[in-house]
This record gives structure tokens, sequence and C-alpha cells, in this order.
């Protein structure tokens, strides 16, 4: 079968809409970003998402959810014309809301309701930063530390090792992998690939050609082979193919 030429070379943006929005300042420490996304599609189309270690609050056809951290992607079918607004939980700072370990929700989605006691009346901007705004947990010093963490790797493309990470934060190995779990949801040896396998597509976008067997090594892979089955398992299609979408 052949693929959807809707997702080669960018052609989604003639279907979909994104926007992304700042948070009021009191709830920056916790909120990343306000995202929104609308859709109109005559036929059904096959979304590609790949994760990340945010947890997101989502809102639309009359849901309202908590989406824990997901492990790898997933493939939303997108039809008609719709759309969905959401919160982008920093890394590592959810745990005060839930309550509990971050790691409870990872490849979950549970109400809202379930979480808060209650949801918002409505689905837009301003009704959920106030509803969020009105729910502001007591400051936990840990969810700095974790969300630090997750900054330290995403800032630092030479960081491909969670020693190297622990020795950075100096603590040890498994008390970091105690608090990633707790507060990010998943592990730091994800977080790490995962950043990194941002910038394999960062370079996709910005186009030319990319010595894959080079890229592999620059990012701590043994080799090109190991570099190919890490990425397939996150983004769900190897490298080359998944280059066609820019």
């Amino acid at each position: 079968m052949g693929r959807d030429v809707r997702e080669l070379r960018g052609a989604w943006t003639r279907y979909q809409r994104h926007g992304y929005h700042e948070p009021a300042p009191e709830l920056a420490p916790w909120v990343e970003r306000y995202w929104e996304a609308h859709w109109d599609y005559a036929e059904p189309y096959h979304q590609k998402i790949v994760p990340y270690p945010n947890v997101h609050l989502s809102f639309g056809d009359g849901h309202a959810a908590v989406n824990g951290v997901v492990s790898g992607f997933q493939v939303k079918v997108l039809e008609g014309a719709d759309h969905v607004f959401g919160v982008a939980i920093r890394p590592g700072c959810f745990r005060p809301f839930l309550g509990a370990s971050v790691s409870t929700i990872t490849d979950r989605v549970v109400p809202v309701a379930e979480v808060f006691g209650t949801a918002p009346a409505k689905a837009d901007r301003d009704t959920v930063e106030e509803f969020l705004l009105a729910r502001l947990p007591e400051p936990d010093p840990r969810t700095a530390e974790a969300a630090g963490a997750v900054e330290l790797i995403a800032a630092n493309s030479g960081l491909t090792r969670v020693e190297t990470l622990a020795d950075e934060l100096g603590v040890g190995v498994r008390g970091l992998q105690r608090l990633f779990a707790d507060y990010v949801g998943i592990g730091p040896k994800w977080v790490i690939r995962r950043y990194r396998l941002h910038e394999v597509t960062e370079r996709m976008a910005a186009g030319g050609e990319i010595d894959w067997a080079a890229l592999a090594a620059d990012l701590g892979y043994a080799d090109q082979g190991h570099f190919i089955r890490d990425f397939k398992n996150m983004f769900g299609e190897p490298p080359t193919w998944y280059a066609e979408r820019y």
C-alpha cells in the first residue's frame, strides 16, 4: 500500500492549523505552554504523534483528559472538522497536581475530574487557565530538580549517557532513576534518547544530505543499526522514511 500523500513534504499544513500560547506567569513554574490544533479532513487521516516527556491535559469533543507520558509513538485518526485545546505540563512538574508518582499514569489517559475532582466548564484557554490557577499546588523542591534535569538534557546535545547526567547533577544513577520515575514518569535513558532523536528531525527539517552513520556516532550509538532501531521504536518508521515528511 502506498503512503498517504497528505503526510509527505509538509502537505499536512493544508489540512491542519496549530497554535501555541504562553501561560500566565503564575502558572509558568508548572505549565510549559498551551497548544491547540484544528483540522479539516474529508477523508480520515492517520496522524502520527511522537512523544515528549510531558504530561498533557486535553480538552475537546466533549472530553477532558490527563494524558500521561507516552513511551512510544501513537497514531490517531482525524476526520471531519474538529479541534482540541491542550496544556503541556513542564516535564517533572505534574506530581504536585497528581499527588502520586507520575509513573502511575505513564501510557495512560485518565479523566481530568479523576485527578482534580472536577473539570473545567468549557474547553477554552481562559476557562482552563482559571481552573488551573484555582488549583495551584504547594511548592515542591523536587519538581525543580526533575525539571532542571530534563532541561539539562534538552540543552546539551553532547549528553548521551545517564551516568554523565548523574555526574553533572551530583547524584547517583539509582537516585536519578527514582526521581525521574516519580516526577517525570519515565526513565532518564528514555528522555535522553528522545531529545537526541529530536535533533535528528531538526536536521531533516533543515534539508540537505545526512550522513546517517556519522550522525549515529554523534548521538552516542555504537553503530547505525542501533540508531535505526531506536528511531523506529520512537517514531514508528525508519529515519529515511520519516525524512520524506519534510
